[in-house]
């Protein structure tokens, strides 16, 4: 039982750092490609979907609020953070919530640089 909650607890920040890199590599196909590329979020079935790659589900009881640019914003449940073949981005912040968990994957848009870190528990 208690290797089960030790999983549990890792599967959180697991997926927040698989999510940083699937956002790394969107940054790269947009600038190997020179032109840009977006990671897909779905909100209403938490996942997502970097370009040429399979969809990502996250685990089961996370919830997703994301912070970017209006325009990547598809419906209300779906919206996406953009790269541009120079490396920037529209930048966002990402929070993926799991029980007491919280983690932010962040994008920075003038660089592109992401960076994940974990959040204060409620």
């Amino acid at each position: 039982m208690a290797l089960g909650g030790s999983l549990r607890r890792n599967a959180l920040p697991a997926a927040a750092h698989d999510l940083a890199a699937a956002l790394q590599w969107t940054r790269a196909q947009a600038m190997a490609h020179r032109h840009s590329e977006a990671l897909e979020l779905d909100l209403a079935h938490p996942g997502y979907q970097a370009p040429g790659l399979p969809h990502a589900s996250l685990p089961t009881g996370t919830a997703l609020q994301v912070t970017t640019a209006l325009h990547e914003q598809v419906t209300a449940s779906e919206t996406g953070i953009r790269f541009f073949p120079n490396g920037t981005s529209t930048g966002g912040q990402v929070v993926l919530a799991r029980g007491h968990q919280r983690w932010a994957v962040e994008i920075a848009w003038l660089t592109g640089q992401v960076r994940v870190h974990a959040l204060p528990a409620h």
